[in-house]
């Protein structure tokens, strides 16, 4: 029986993360490979905004520090358990990025991005300004969700560093999932239909204000829920967490991999997270040389690597 690409999709990913820590030498490979799935949640939302509907975001990492800050300002302001106040994050996310959306996604192009850049630098004043809330430019700690302790409990000890990679691995897998669902959807057809053309998608009665704001708040959603992983991960958190460079750091992970693909998006995440730690031999020319990939991914493989690649081979195997 042949598998659907969704399903090999799936499953490529969830065997890639299961086997990768066979050939871990440390632990600290668990903590960038914790990393390499935060950061591979954000662009698998990037890939619903910007793959599939055809819209750029240049301020995601805004939603990335309000997931962040939910977990660590609810459990000390209204007494939530960090994982619950992952959840509140989320739908403050959403709720922000609805009342956002219906203004700036009525722009097109530059001014689009322009406005959602906006949108990323004043989520990120307002961390660094409100000290008194936010701890300011020092950052603040997060509380323990408590998790390790009851698997700790249940039998199954596992190290904080091996915990988080299963666990971020996990919520990963089903990020990936639902938006791998979405993609074969009638929404999910409606976003390609505008990103193709809207003025022809108007035409054959896909409401485009509605299905560009329903991208933009899923993922948003998306975004939030990776800064919250993020957090949580490292008990502490800082203003950076929201920054312009983070949000463009989000971008050319997707576009690298492959913004129209799922697995393309997450492998653009995996190479622009571990290559800086390859490179820390040439650390004065690490920027350098990560422009260098950038920009030759960009001149040869337009539709991202991932993407690029396979098609090569499948041309090569006819």
């Amino acid at each position: 029986m042949r598998l659907s690409s969704k399903t090999t999709t799936l499953l490529v990913l969830a065997a890639l993360i299961a086997l990768a820590p066979l050939f871990f030498p440390s632990s600290y490979y668990f903590r960038v490979g914790s990393l390499i799935f935060v950061n591979g949640l954000a662009v698998t939302g990037l890939v619903v905004l910007t793959g599939y509907a055809g819209q750029i975001s240049l301020g995601h990492a805004g939603f990335v520090g309000i997931g962040a800050y939910a977990c660590a300002l609810a459990p000390v302001h209204l007494g939530l358990n960090p994982l619950a106040a992952a959840v509140v994050g989320a739908a403050l996310s959403g709720g922000l990025a609805w009342l956002v959306g219906r203004p700036i996604l009525r722009l097109k192009g530059y001014y689009l991005a322009v406005a959602s850049l906006g949108f990323g630098a004043l989520v990120s004043m307002v961390l660094a300004n409100e000290a008194q809330v936010t701890g300011g430019p020092d950052g603040m700690t997060v509380p323990d969700p408590g998790l390790r302790a009851l698997l700790k409990s249940a039998g199954l000890d596992l190290s904080n560093s091996a915990f988080w990679y299963a666990f971020s691995g996990g919520i990963l897998v089903i990020g990936a999932w639902l938006a791998l669902n979405l993609y074969h959807s009638p929404t999910g057809r409606a976003l390609r239909a505008l990103h193709g053309s809207e003025v022809a998608a108007r035409t054959v009665g896909v409401d485009v204000a509605r299905f560009k704001l329903q991208a933009f708040v899923i993922s948003a959603v998306y975004a939030s829920l990776s800064g919250s992983l993020l957090a949580l991960q490292n008990k502490f958190i800082t203003p950076d967490v929201a920054g312009y460079m983070h949000s463009i750091e989000l971008v050319t992970m997707t576009v690298l991999g492959g913004a129209g693909s799922v697995i393309g998006a997450i492998s653009g995440a995996m190479i622009l997270t571990t290559l800086p730690q390859v490179l820390t031999v040439f650390q004065e020319y690490e920027q350098v040389m990560l422009g260098l990939v950038m920009m030759l991914v960009m001149i040869f493989m337009r539709d991202g690597l991932l993407p690029s690649l396979s098609r090569r081979i499948r041309g090569r195997g006819e």
